[in-house]
């Protein structure tokens, strides 16, 4: 056997493989005769489903590519994956300035502050639209080019997947030691034998097999480009769950006391926001009451004052006349109705006041609802006696009282500035008011904040040193207003409060499906290869089988030799390694013994030698 021979499977470089019989020997091909293209490059690109493109290389000088020319050229840019990813760099670039600037869509109050505090760059944003990002135009121009270039591109790799699908895997190339991961043996088995085992292997591990001439072509790993066009078409999925969303959301914010309800009408919401598409009757029917919040802090350790419970039992009614059932609101545990779900998202505390006017009448009683100001639940807003007030003269009159509340007293006279709250839970609650009188500018018809007192048209009430009326209220305590105007009464009694988030929007469920085959089809085509084996089996000039199995991948894998040292030892276990032969000798002349010298004729050389001998004996006597 030869030093290039092998005695069993494995890889590295190929030993010199006997012709078959009846092959005729290779011969150099002509000087000027141009060599074939490189077949294992061609099964290399044959490999990928991506759209081949064609260029057209035109002499210099030659015609111009027309109207229809550009409108392709045009085409194949815009479909290009290169393309397809800067739209995608763009449109998540143009989301920033959607993020850090305040948007109408969402809350026209910041924008409106937002726009008071920054003049230079106001006119400039308004020009962008930077405060319409999501519809401004060059956004919705990004998105559109974007969907157009996701559909361009998958639906011709799709259709070429498909005809791979339907397609045999290709016949084995002419040299297969050419091929990045290569093995060889010879065998004792017949070649229609190790085809056979090794269709069989092949076939176990999934591999689609069939048998093309002298070898078996086996492919795998389609799973990598199913996982890319699965990714693709993910993406066309979120951007059409984002287009529905936006076109047809409804997103609201509602503050409830303890004891009062909420119907799913435009009038019962504190702001409302929708899409251009949204429909009011679209609203889905329903009402709900909350009976009860529900928060607890922690009392003591490094975490002081952060919430443990925090929930709100309410009582709900779906339709017009719909069963009435309870439900527990907490974070991230939202009530569904339907195709609605209700966020709970705040928390506060309202305290319940009784205002009387000089005669003692009841011109406003019941819970003030104060905006808390720092995590121990600090709160401020304002009181409005708007309707029934009358002054010692009689005439009408509206009232305003500046309100700042602590649920645990922690010391401080004088409201906000100085009074402060050294727990969330209603330990010690206290409430300090300041007093005014006059107009509250609401009869204008301009909206106005109601936690906040617009004072400009009001005049304080003055105390005896000249200074606005103020005073820090116990429960049960009140202030009693100068000249006969009045009083206040803090009641025993404070209510707490809930801010619900009533959000409608039909697209995140389609949102989210296509984000978790997003990242399927991801890793699907990042961590599946492509590849094919090729198994050949033939006879030798000397008769002995010869066996070469060969392995391509899309991309440089070291997983590759791997998988084809593992095919070859399952099928060499199949054709083991044929043993080596002894060389042939010829046999040593057996010697001679006395017996044949003297029972025998002796050879005629030795006859010869013999008379020769003789004749010169005899002279010499002479």
């Amino acid at each position: 056997m030869s030093d290039t021979d092998t005695t069993g499977p494995g890889t590295g470089t190929p030993p010199a493989t006997p012709a078959p019989e009846g092959d005729a020997p290779d011969t150099p091909a002509a000087p000027d005769t141009p060599e074939p293209p490189d077949q294992d490059a061609a099964d290399a690109s044959r490999l990928s489903t991506a759209p081949r493109e064609e260029r057209d290389e035109a002499p210099l000088g030659g015609p111009a590519l027309g109207i229809i020319g550009w409108i392709r050229w045009f085409w194949r840019q815009l479909t290009s994956m290169r393309v397809a990813l800067i739209l995608l760099f763009l449109l998540s670039l143009g989301a920033i300035p959607g993020s850090l600037i305040p948007q109408a869509s969402v809350d026209e109050l910041k924008v409106q502050d937002f726009k008071a505090r920054h003049e230079t760059l106001t006119p400039v944003f308004e020009k962008l639209q930077f405060f319409h990002v999501y519809s401004s135009v060059w956004f919705s121009a990004i998105y559109i080019l974007l969907f157009i270039s996701l559909i361009g591109c998958i639906v011709p790799r799709t259709w070429q997947f498909v005809g791979q699908l339907r397609s045999r895997p290709p016949a084995a190339p002419k040299r297969l030691t050419r091929l990045p991961a290569y093995t060889t043996w010879r065998t004792a088995a017949e070649p229609e034998d190790v085809r056979a085992a090794a269709l069989a292997i092949l076939k176990k591990r999934r591999f689609r097999v069939h048998t093309a001439g002298d070898a078996v072509a086996a492919e795998k790993g389609y799973l990598r480009e199913a996982g890319n066009l699965v990714f693709h078409l993910s993406l066309i999925v979120l951007l059409l769950a984002f287009a529905v969303g936006t076109l047809y959301k409804s997103e609201g914010g509602k503050l409830i006391v303890e004891g009062d309800g909420f119907a799913n009408t435009l009038t019962q919401y504190d702001d409302f926001r929708s899409g251009s598409l949204f429909d009011a009757d679209d609203l889905e029917p329903f009402h709900f009451r909350l009976d009860k919040f529900t928060g607890t802090y922690e009392r003591s350790g490094p975490q002081l004052g952060t919430p443990r419970t925090y929930q709100a039992d309410v009582h709900y009614t779906e339709g017009a006349g719909g069963k009435e059932r309870s439900k527990v609101i907490k974070v991230n545990e939202p009530l569904v109705v339907g195709g609605t779900k209700v966020f709970l998202n705040g928390h506060g505390y309202a305290p319940v006041v009784t205002v009387r006017d000089g005669r003692g009448a009841v011109v406003f009683q019941g819970a003030v609802p104060l905006l808390p100001i720092d995590n121990n639940v600090s709160s401020t807003g304002a009181i409005k006696v708007m309707d029934g007030y009358r002054d010692k003269n009689g005439k009408k009159e509206q009232l305003g009282f500046a309100a700042f509340f602590v649920p645990t007293y922690g010391g401080g006279e004088g409201g906000a500035n100085r009074m402060f709250s050294r727990f969330p839970a209603l330990d010690f609650p206290v409430l300090n008011v300041g007093a005014y009188h006059g107009s509250l500018g609401v009869d204008a018809g301009v909206p106005q904040n109601v936690y906040q007192l617009d004072t400009r048209k009001m005049k304080p009430f003055k105390d005896a040193k000249g200074d606005v009326l103020k005073k820090t209220l116990l429960p049960g305590e009140k202030l009693d207003l100068p000249d006969g105007a009045g009083s206040i009464t803090f009641e025993k009694e404070v209510k707490e409060w809930a801010t619900f988030q009533i959000a409608q929007q039909p697209g995140n469920g389609w949102a989210l499906t296509g984000a978790i085959a997003a990242i399927a089809g991801l890793a699907a085509s990042l961590f599946i290869q492509r590849r094919r084996v090729w198994v050949r089996a033939v006879r030798g000039a000397d008769g002995v089988t010869v066996v070469e199995m060969a392995g391509l991948g899309r991309s440089e894998s070291a997983r590759l030799p791997e998988e084809l040292a593992d095919l070859a030892g399952t099928l060499h276990a199949e054709a083991p390694t044929a043993p080596e032969r002894e060389p042939k000798t010829e046999p040593e002349p057996e010697p001679e013994t006395e017996s044949e010298h003297e029972s025998g004729p002796a050879p005629a050389a030795e006859t010869a030698d013999t008379a020769q001998t003789a004749e010169t004996v005899e002279g010499a006597e002479k």
